[in-house]
């Protein structure tokens, strides 16, 4: 396969970016994209040229690292799918291929197509932790939990972080994101001490760091890697507004 690559080119959050264009030639359809960068990324080397800097690290569709804008789409598109397993195969040969990083203020762009994502632990450690002393593994049975229960908490626990959900809203809304992380904790029996004080939390720093409101447009489910429902965000607005008039009881 021959392709013609134009990709965002930018060496700094402060300064301004540009579309750079590159042949990529016999590239195999049996590649993953970043396998097809990497390959791109060679032959600039030889050539004396900055490589393209991209995020990765298990290739897995595990660790959440990867992440850009293909032709408009988060990760490509592709449904329940990470950039790093898109294979080339979907692509047809002779076909232009526009690459981006996520586009959020939220997420300023670091160099090329990584950006930061720090957004999202200060989300995180706003969240604080669960103060039930787990102590050791308990016995299966210890604490019955109802198989809804269970569906839906690791339905949300799934969420890797990627930000694709931010980058596919056209408001640049985390709301997928910390709902999928207040719901996995407030459905179970551990997570239900802090429920009140944790959406709160969560919800007012997403506000502070600059992320848009959720309109329910949905993209955010569409672009999900882990195919999280939306159905999480609604449980979370009913914990902030249980937050707003039941104080933290």
């Amino acid at each position: 396969m021959n392709l013609t690559l134009k990709v965002w080119r930018q060496t700094g959050p402060n300064v301004p970016g540009h579309f750079e264009e590159y042949k990529a030639q016999d590239v195999s359809p049996d590649m993953s994209f970043l396998e097809m960068l990497d390959f791109v990324n060679e032959e600039l080397i030889v050539k004396g040229k900055e490589p393209i800097t991209f995020e990765h690290d298990c290739r897995e569709g595990i660790c959440g690292c990867c992440g850009a804008m293909v032709n408009g789409k988060a990760h490509g598109g592709f449904e329940g799918t990470t950039l790093c397993q898109v294979h080339m195969r979907h692509f047809h040969d002779g076909e232009t291929i526009i690459i981006e990083p996520w586009r959020s203020r939220v997420f300023p762009v670091l160099k090329d197509l990584m950006v930061d994502r720090t957004a999202f632990d200060q989300i995180l450690q706003a969240g604080g932790y669960v103060s039930v002393n787990v102590g050791g593994a308990p016995d299966a049975n210890a604490i019955p939990i109802s198989p809804a229960a269970q569906d839906t908490a690791m339905d949300a626990s799934q969420c890797i972080g990627c930000g694709a959900c931010v980058a596919a809203c056209p408001n640049g809304s985390a709301m997928l994101f910390v709902s999928a992380k207040v719901s996995h904790l407030d459905v179970l029996p551990q997570g239900k001490v802090e429920s009140v004080r944790r959406t709160r939390s969560m919800l007012a720093k997403m506000d502070e760091l600059g992320f848009g409101n959720c309109s329910n447009h949905a993209e955010c489910e569409m672009a999900c890697p882990k195919k999280i429902s939306i159905s999480h965000i609604a449980r979370a607005n009913r914990s902030f507004w249980r937050a707003l008039f039941c104080g933290d009881s």
